[in-house]
């Protein structure tokens, strides 16, 4: 199986935590693809994903899977279900909308990126970002009320909110979020030593 995906993108690490996690990280291949806005790439567009989003995974009869969450999903029937994503209600349901949120606060971290980063200078829209900002502080506290919650597992709620928390820390260092959501940061401290993060972290700088 191959992995499009890039070093910084946290969709893409969230799918590799997985991987590891379900010990299939050893059959995905990794092909990196920078996507970003204004870049078009279209043969991407026509042969893998329409929407020039990563990351996919290309299985190996060519067909390819995207979303970071239909391919955790696949990975973990590959591995025998029941894994990473519970296979009954109601701990499904809880563990796919902590998962949802999570993926939120990352999607909405990516677009205030592209807003502060990539956007000329003259022509960001302040409401916007501060908009995008409140999104993220409340997201991040509905996460802090249920971090301390117990789980006997390293669910998919809880990978995605590490490869939060991680690209919070990589593009928004400022943001001193751990003084802000303790639980979260408690969360952090326990989990950050496990080798499906520290081998899918990514570069600094």
């Amino acid at each position: 199986m191959k992995l499009i995906w890039s070093p910084t993108s946290p969709f893409a690490r969230k799918v590799r935590v997985a991987a590891y996690e379900l010990g299939l990280h050893e059959r995905l291949t990794l092909e990196a693809l920078n996507v970003q806005p204004g870049k078009l790439n279209p043969e991407y567009a026509t042969s893998v994903n329409p929407l020039r989003k990563i990351p996919a995974l290309i299985l190996d009869d060519g067909e390819a899977i995207v979303d970071s969450l239909i391919i955790c999903d696949y990975l973990d029937a590959l591995a025998g279900g029941d894994r990473i994503i519970p296979a009954a209600n109601p701990e499904r349901a809880r563990v796919l909308t902590a998962h949802s949120i999570a993926n939120g606060v990352i999607d909405t971290l990516v677009q205030l990126r592209y807003e502060t980063w990539l956007r000329p200078e003259e022509l960001r829209w302040q409401v916007w970002s501060d908009d995008l900002w409140d999104r993220v502080v409340h997201g991040l506290s509905w996460l802090e009320q249920r971090a301390g919650a117990p789980r006997d597992r390293f669910d998919l709620a809880a990978i995605t909110t590490a490869c939060m928390l991680g690209y919070l820390d990589l593009r928004f260092a400022g943001a001193a979020w751990r003084e802000k959501f303790p639980a979260l940061a408690a969360f952090e401290a326990a989990v950050r030593d496990r080798p499906s993060l520290g081998n899918t972290a990514p570069p600094q700088g």
